[in-house]
């Protein structure tokens, strides 16, 4: 954890990024995925010439514990979920814009050269 003098000395970048992170509510992992599928039915209209495929199917899937978890999620579900997504997105874009300023405020403050911090 940053002691205070550290936080202090934060470049605005960080301020930034950090206030940034700091508005987001909520935040759902995984990926939404909208299908339209064929069945089995050998006489189905998804058969005909053009399709009418079923569907669509929302799909959203996420890893817990190691394995794949899909759900299938309503129009009116993803809705109202969607800006839980859009957030994790985000979360994961800013994580990746601090990490970065801080390799590059160490790199300067350290003098290293160079995309590796271990670098002399």
């Amino acid at each position: 954890m940053a002691n205070t003098s550290s936080r202090r000395k934060r470049p605005a970048a960080h301020q930034r990024l950090a206030a940034a992170i700091a508005e987001i509510d909520a935040v759902l992992p995984g990926s939404i995925v909208v299908r339209t599928m064929r069945c089995g039915k050998t006489t189905c209209r998804c058969k005909d010439d053009p399709p009418t495929l079923h569907g669509p199917y929302i799909q959203w899937t996420r890893t817990v514990g190691g394995k794949t978890v899909t759900k299938y999620l309503s129009e009116e579900q993803l809705e109202r979920y969607q800006p839980w997504f859009d957030n994790a997105r985000r979360l994961h874009e800013l994580v990746n814009d601090l990490e970065a300023a801080s390799l590059r405020d160490i790199e300067a403050t350290e003098g290293w050269t160079g995309k590796s911090c271990g670098k002399n």
